[in-house]
């Protein structure tokens, strides 16, 4: 050691360093000492540790006082005693009695370390100097500072190794630590999801935000800090358990792991005062060896070597003789020439400037240009851009002596918003700390107070709003405050709002729906049991009052969805299920297990009442007939399947029941409002869409088809009033039958509307040649042709016409239009020229299969056929025109350029026994495969064993095949002629008992 170096540092004589690991009261003790002098100055690592000094000083001796003094910030009572600073605000020279440097062990950091060496080399106090910080500084101090004192202190808890665990499953008062902000974010959004919410504290956060959020924490609003190592600073903490959730860090130069040394000071921030603390590592991090782990647990580490030193003597003659001077090599051992700080390395940019270069010729103009690159670079930003604006400030203060305020002001106005996100507001306070900062330099503003008060009211703003964000972000409010009060061992106070939302200590926590209660999302965590015991003490009572006012609810107070659920001013309180009677469903209650006892037997009692009430009054019809006590034998039988078929026989599947019915018992079943069509034995009440829709729903219930494709879609077809209705094959077909509408091939009609059509056709067969005027679409008493009205009532088309009529069962014969005229001119004793086939007859084309349903009703009493309108005037809906219906419009036919040939006019006969068993067995066949196959490959089976004879198709553009289509049209009216010309049937004897018998007689003497 040189004598002119070893002038430059101060002897350690009057200097006491007391050194120790975290929590033995190092700093307090400092506080205690300093205030016993009648001055001092005191300096810190961190802004933040320096405000929490300042108020504590302030409590003791007033605000008058005492003095703050940051790079950013400066309160300067006039002739304030005490000095709270930042170690890099400290004076470099002062006449205090007391001066203390905190965090001494900062002298080893490659970024900051020069700044703590200078100070504990060359700055002493009149009466007493304090050196706090680890024990690992001990022999490089005695042997820097000759003389020294050394106090060692004792941890005043203990500090124990928990392992590795999960995050979520770190218990409360914990502090997670990681090392980049995108990590602590992260980690903090998973603790909030999980745990209700964490604070956020990172050396990137103005002191302002970080005290707000180390208040969040240490006021209990969280259980849970999130932290980078900022947080091994001094910071005063009630922290239980430290997790490391990372253990490699970005130190400024490379990324390496912390040293034993460094992972104590952040694990010892567990523990408070005599308070045992814990330290770990989350899931995310490998567990430490037990090496590592000793030595934390017994602060046993290895000794600083070295101390980061920049010379103190600077040389400003010019550029180079400062760059020179900053470059020297400390002449001490254990003294290290610290690496390019931020300062420095804005210097080597400039000094390649030419305008910097240029300007800085005098040693005032160095110094000055040294002072500029003081600037912080909060912003983080590159070297070359952060010396950008430093030479920009460099030349005003050169040429004008002050900043340019208009300059100033301009930047201090992009900061000044406090929208955006957290990154968007973190440079905006970063870029407003730069402006601080500034306005704070002595010298360097025209009006500094004015820029002082202007910046420190933007960043006060800024650190509130995103105080804000991080809370609204990585809080929830809600499970904070109720965890507060869960740990003050506080009764939670309950409420129900008027539409079931439940508030705990009056923050939402689910919704009451019916006799149900939701947590609202985000309650999963461990306080939603203490959430849901609170919510449920007022539930209790509510549930009784629920049951109580639905016991004594109105019916128009309940409803029975679609959908099998029953409502209770709209929210769901049961379920319908299939039982043994379809007409009798079982009641699923909806409810919590809270509802209990008479409570829940009055409220399924309630429901089962309104259920059936419902069925029987919107089904009555079947209820009735269900009930009916006056049918017996037959008439009880066929009351059965009714009711079993939810209201719709085909006539064809009890045949023989039906004729075998007298005439008292169908009047028996007629009471009830069964009709006894010519196709169906049917309810016409019940074809409306109410009645309709709940029958539906009894079947799915029954039949697991709430989920089958169809369900539900045809009731509103049915209330819009349509008549008939193009098939989807992909609907299951029972569905088309419990709306009211029976399934013929490709079109769907409404049965009522089909039994209108049977008595359209029914005058048309029962017309005989040569009685009375032939009624329109009559052929020969035998045979008709579909008519204008036909095609009305259906709202179909000629095609429709034909694809229903054969699935009904009628058989088509085809006669060309010239054969039909000449034969209908011959029976109404016209010429044929006048006579012609109905327009709706020849708008036919050729049939070609032989699909067969059920007979027409010949059995039907005649009362029954003339009272058709009269039975249906209640049931059916106004029929629309075709095209309103929902059929298809007819095309207009377009005019061929060549005569064509006339189209064949169909003529429509009911289908012998053996076609409708066997058209009717193809039809169930037919359905059970979906309809794909409707009137094809049966139909010819028909034509060739009895029915229609097959016949070649005139599409099929073959001229043989035309041709045989002629012959057999011609062969087929010679047969009806010959028909026509058979000896008369045998005459039946007439019973005598009849009630008909002289109505009989009466027609047959007619006859003769």
């Amino acid at each position: 050691m040189t004598l002119s170096f070893q002038s430059m540092i101060l002897s350690g004589r009057g200097v006491t360093a007391v050194l120790g690991p975290t929590n033995t009261g190092k700093t307090h003790y400092a506080i205690e000492r300093m205030v016993a002098h009648d001055s001092g100055v005191i300096g810190l690592p961190l802004r933040l540790l320096a405000r929490e000094v300042y108020t504590r000083l302030v409590e003791k001796v007033g605000h008058h006082n005492v003095a703050l003094i940051t790079g950013e910030e400066k309160i300067a009572p006039h002739r304030a005693r005490y000095s709270v600073c930042t170690v890099e605000a400290m004076p470099r020279e002062t006449t205090a009695s007391f001066v203390a440097i905190d965090e001494v062990q900062l002298a080893g950091d490659l970024e900051r370390g020069h700044i703590f060496t200078d100070r504990l080399l060359h700055l002493r106090g009149r009466g007493e100097t304090l050196l706090l910080g680890a024990a690992t500084m001990r022999p490089i101090l005695e042997h820097l500072l000759p003389g020294i004192t050394v106090v060692e202190r004792p941890r005043m808890s203990q500090l124990l190794y928990a392992g590795s665990k999960k995050i979520t499953r770190l218990p409360h008062r914990s502090a997670i630590v990681a090392f980049s902000a995108d990590e602590v974010y992260a980690i903090a959004e998973l603790i909030r999801r999980q745990r209700g919410g964490a604070a956020v504290v990172l050396g990137a956060l103005s002191p302002r935000t970080r005290n707000a959020q180390v208040a969040l924490y240490q006021e209990g609003d969280v259980d849970y800090l999130v932290a980078t190592d900022a947080i091994g600073m001094g910071l005063n903490l009630d922290v239980d358990h430290v997790a490391f959730a990372q253990d490699r860090k970005f130190d400024g130069y490379q990324y390496r792991n912390l040293n034993p040394a460094e992972l104590a000071q952040v694990a010892g921030r567990a523990g408070r005062h005599v308070r045992d603390g814990t330290f770990g590592v989350t899931g995310r991090v490998d567990p430490f060896e037990d090496e590592l782990v000793q030595r934390i647990e017994s602060h046993e580490f290895d000794p600083v070597r070295v101390l980061q030193w920049r010379s103190k003597a600077v040389d400003y003659s010019s550029l180079k003789a400062l760059k020179h001077s900053l470059e020297a090599a400390p002449a001490v051992s254990g003294l290290t020439r610290a690496l390019p700080a931020v300062d420095q390395q804005a210097l080597e940019h400039l000094a390649r400037y030419p305008e910097v270069v240029d300007v800085a010729t005098t040693s005032e103009r160095v110094e000055k240009l040294w002072e500029a690159c003081a600037l912080p670079d909060y912003r983080r930003i590159a070297p070359a851009q952060h010396a950008d604006l430093i030479a920009s400030i460099y030349a005003d203060l050169v040429r004008h002596g002050t900043v340019n305020e208009d300059f100033m002001a301009e930047q201090v106005r992009r900061a000044d918003h406090t929208d955006g996100e957290i990154d968007t507001l973190s440079a905006r306070i970063a870029q407003i700390r730069t402006w601080t900062y500034v306005s704070n330099r002595p010298g360097w503003l025209a009006d500094p107070t004015h820029w002082q008060e202007k910046t420190r009211e933007i960043e006060d703003r800024l650190s509130d709003a995103l105080h804000e964000r991080l809370t609204k972000r990585f809080v929830d409010r809600r499970t904070s405050v109720l965890m507060k009060r869960l740990r003050e061992n506080a009764m939670l106070e309950a409420e129900i709002s008027v539409n079931g939302d439940v508030f705990v200590e009056g923050h939402h926590v689910g919704q009451l729906t019916g006799f149900r209660f939701t947590l609202v999302a985000g309650s999963e965590g461990t306080d939603a049991k203490a959430v849901q015991g609170a919510a449920q003490k007022a539930l209790a009572l509510e549930f009784e009052a629920r049951a109580a006012r639905l016991h004594a609810a109105g019916n128009n107070d309940l409803a029975l969805s679609s959908d099998g659920l029953v409502r209770w001013l709209g929210d769901p309180v049961a379920r319908l299920a299939a039982s043994d009677h379809v007409m009798r469903p079982r009641v699923i209650l909806l409810a919590d297990e809270q509802l209990t006892a008479n409570a829940r037997d009055h409220v399924v009692a309630r429901i089962e009442r309104y259920v059936n009430h419902h069925i029987s009054t919107v089904l009555k019809p079947l209820d009735d007939i269900s009930r009916a006590e006056d049918l017996e034998g037959l008439a009880k039988g066929l009351a059965f399947q009714i009711v079993e078929n939810l209201g719709v026989l085909f006539r064809r599947d009890v045949a023989e029941e039906v004729k075998s019915l007298d005439q008292e018992s169908r009047a028996s079943i007629r009471k009830y409002g069964v009709r006894f069509g010519a196709y169906h034995i049917f309810l016409p009440a019940l074809l409306k869409p109410a009645p309709a829709e709940l029958i539906t729903l009894l079947w799915a219930l029954k039949n697991d088809g709430l989920d089958k494709p169809g369900y539900g879609e045809l009731i509103p077809i049915l209330a819009a009033g349509r008549t008939s209705v193009v098939t989807d094959p992909s609907f299951e077909r029972t569905f088309y039958k419990l709306a009211g509408f029976r399934y013929l091939g490709k079109r769907a009609v409404r049965i009522d509307i089909l039994e209108r059509l049977a008595d359209l056709i029914r005058p048309l067969l029962q017309w005989k040649p040569g009685t009375t005027q032939r009624p329109e679409g009559a052929y020969d008493g035998r045979r008709f042709t579909a008519t204008t009205s036909m095609l009305s009532i259906l709202g179909a088309t000629p095609d429709d016409m034909e694809e229903i009529l054969k699935g009904l069962g009628y058989r088509a014969d085809s006669v060309t239009a010239e054969e039909a005229a000449a034969f209908l001119a011959k029976q109404d004793g016209t010429p044929a020229e006048a006579s012609a086939a109905p327009e709706a007859a020849t708008e036919h084309v050729e049939a070609d299969a032989d699909d067969a349903a059920e007979p027409s009703d010949a059995d039907a009493a005649p009362a029954e056929t003339a009272s058709t309108q009269a039975e249906l005037a209640e049931a059916a809906p106004t029929e629309a025109a075709p095209a309103e219906a929902g059929g298809e419009e007819a095309p207009a036919a377009a005019q061929p350029e060549e005569p064509a040939e006339p189209k064949p006019v169909l003529l429509w006969r009911p289908g012998t026994r053996q076609d409708n068993q066997r058209g009717g067995r193809h039809q169930q066949g037919d359905q059970r495969r979906g309809g794909q196959r409707h009137g094809q490959g049966e139909a010819r089976e028909g034509g060739r064993k009895g029915g229609a004879p097959g016949r070649a198709k005139p599409q099929d553009g073959k001229p043989g095949g035309q041709r045989k289509e002629r012959q057999d049209r011609h062969e087929r009216h010679d047969r009806a002629v010959k028909f026509d010309n058979r000896p008369p049937r045998k005459e039946k004897p007439i019973d005598p008992d009849s009630p008909f018998a002289k109505l009989a007689a009466l027609k047959e003497q007619l006859k003769k």
